[in-house]
């Protein structure tokens, strides 16, 4: 592809990502729901998995907190969220085996407008959606690894390594790595593909009091069904997510099961092509992966699926990655999108008005789904941070004191006022300078689905019985104001009043205060860290130093010689 046309792709997709992301791009944080960034977010023991709480977005906040300290923090999240929809789209784009311009388009919009792009962001999602936007660059590096060519293995790792900040993001990454580079190749990935979730994985194999999950949210997080038809349905057209309130509007219109068994029609034409061109045992690995992650999207929706699940996260550690089953489906949707594109390719050799056909299959998710524009409609707003946020975090990292911070109202989101009353995290714990406790009880649909902290229910059960809190290494109280939740009169006055604003107060706790429960030990965690950056750094310069070109100079320095 040369000229001006290998800027069409790359051109759309970065269209797409400005409408999606129009009011995001304004002054201040988007914040909704899991998605919270904040200034300058400080690198805690949390932020490695060296505290109490379940390694979930280890080792993201570390690089959040190193990115932060460089750039503020707002511009980060605008620069990630613009690059997650605009790489997501010209990676599918780009792995389409066409020459046709047009084609590739289809399967950069039918893979940035998605249903599961879509519900995610509106989750709040964003390190979960890297991973997403790292696949097709995941498979295309793993496919030149199977053909043999040469540094594909260094693109492999780097094309991973942005979507193992997370445990989920890293486990779609490594499995659609190694499926996509063949078994020939599985005595290397599988072994790079564990190194990289390393950051991870260590803190979690020696977490105190191991990993497993309360089996109340394995029916609470189950795929959901969109509009009238089942959560099959929904699922593969890569919705369904549990939570309803996130979900587009559009998605329940009588038409979308109706749309999304004609793209699996298309898309079912249109792989038949990708194994002739890519090779049968390829094609055929993507879209079995792609298949596997819609069966495990839908597992506790079927026949005894949520009595196994619930079995499995109650005894068996880090079975609870799978209890928000719907987020496998990732794996689906490359597939779907490549395979609609070639669909389209073939239907057109049949059409006159080839153009129209492309025209409407490219706009077709959509008019489908209009409601993803412009932040889902105003749902994604910038939004700024009160000045009560700065002032506590000032105070706190200024301040002797020892222990750390507790927020109340024990509850693990909040709706601000200056926020639209959305419903968000608590940001108290990427923003304070101390390790920060917040409660991890969710409420889905009116039911609370236990937490993995112990600590913290020690902490709930001191103040039920109005108990010194500073035996379990609490030195800080933040009060937050205007928001759902009470706090008991009788516990702040244990306490000393310190600051109050607006939206704040900061209380301390008086008399000595003990020291916090230990986490993980420190020292496998750090070397597991700086193994995976070595690693990734080494890639890095393996593909921007090959090897050959040292050679290459080393034997002409010794004929000169």
């Amino acid at each position: 592809m040369g000229g001006s046309r290998r800027f069409v792709v790359p051109g759309v997709s970065a269209v797409l990502a400005l409408i999606v992301l129009g009011p995001v791009l304004g002054t201040g944080f988007t914040l909704n729901y899991d998605m919270v960034f904040t200034p300058r977010q400080p690198l805690v023991p949390d932020s490695l998995g060296l505290g109490t709480s379940v390694a979930r977005s280890v080792p993201a906040d570390a690089v959040v907190a190193l990115l932060t300290s460089i750039v503020p923090g707002d511009l980060v999240q605008k620069a990630v969220l613009f690059l997650i929809l605009f790489m997501a789209c010209w990676g599918a784009g780009r792995l389409v085996p066409t020459e046709s311009v047009a084609i590739r388009v289809v399967a950069a919009v039918w893979y940035g407008w998605s249903a599961y792009l879509a519900e995610r962001l509106l989750m709040g999602h964003w390190a979960l959606l890297v991973a997403y936007a790292c696949l097709p660059w995941i498979a295309s590096a793993a496919l030149a690894m199977r053909r043999n060519e040469p540094r594909a293995f260094a693109k492999v790792i780097v094309a991973c390594a942005p979507a193992c900040i997370t445990p989920t993001g890293g486990l779609l990454a490594v499995v659609l790595a190694i499926v996509c580079s063949g078994k020939q190749a599985l005595v290397i990935t599988i072994p790079t593909g564990v190194l990289l979730n390393l950051p991870w994985i260590v803190p979690s194999v020696l977490r105190p009091g191991g990993t497993l999950s309360s089996p109340d949210g394995v029916a609470a997080f189950a795929a959901r069904a969109e509009n009238w038809a089942t959560p099959v349905v929904s699922v593969l057209g890569t919705g369904g997510i549990w939570n309803a309130e996130v979900t587009p509007a559009s998605r329940a219109m009588p038409v979308i099961p109706i749309l999304v068994l004609f793209s699996l029609v298309v898309a079912f034409i249109g792989l038949r092509s990708l194994a002739a061109r890519w090779g049968l045992a390829p094609a055929l690995s993507l879209v079995l992966l792609g298949v596997a992650g819609v069966v495990l999207a839908v597992f506790t929706t079927l026949p005894g699926g949520e009595d196994a699940m619930r079995w499995a996260v109650t005894h068996v550690p880090g079975a609870g990655l799978l209890r928000d089953s719907q987020k496998w489906v990732a794996w689906w949707a490359l597939p779907l999108a490549i395979g609609f594109a070639l669909g389209v390719q073939a239907a057109s050799k049949y059409l006159s008005n080839r153009v129209g056909l492309i025209t409407v299959a490219t706009i077709l998710p959509i008019l489908a789904m209009p409601d993803l524009a412009w932040g889902g409609f105003k749902q994604l707003e910038a939004v700024r941070y009160p000045v009560d946020w700065i002032t506590v975090s000032d105070i706190i990292a200024d301040d002797p004191q020892s222990g750390d911070v507790l927020t109340l109202p024990m509850a693990s989101f909040r709706r601000y006022p200056w926020n639209e009353n959305r419903t968000q995290l608590d940001p108290a714990p990427r923003i304070l300078p101390r390790t920060t406790v917040i409660d991890d009880v969710v409420v889905v649909d009116g039911r609370p689905i236990t937490g993995e902290d112990p600590r913290v229910n020690e902490i709930r059960q001191t103040l039920e019985d109005n108990g010194n809190l500073g035996v379990h290494g609490i030195g800080w109280v933040l009060v937050e104001h205007r928001t759902p939740g009470r706090v008991e009169q009788a516990t702040l006055d244990r306490l000393k009043h310190e600051w109050s604003g607006p939206w704040l107060s900061l209380y301390r706790v008086p008399g000595m205060i003990a020291r916090p429960p230990a986490g993980p030990p420190s020292l496998p965690v750090l070397a597991a860290d700086s193994v995976v950056l070595t690693v990734i750094l080494g890639a890095l310069l393996w593909l921007v130093l090959p090897a050959g070109r040292f050679i290459r100079r080393s034997r002409l320095r010794t004929a000169k010689e």
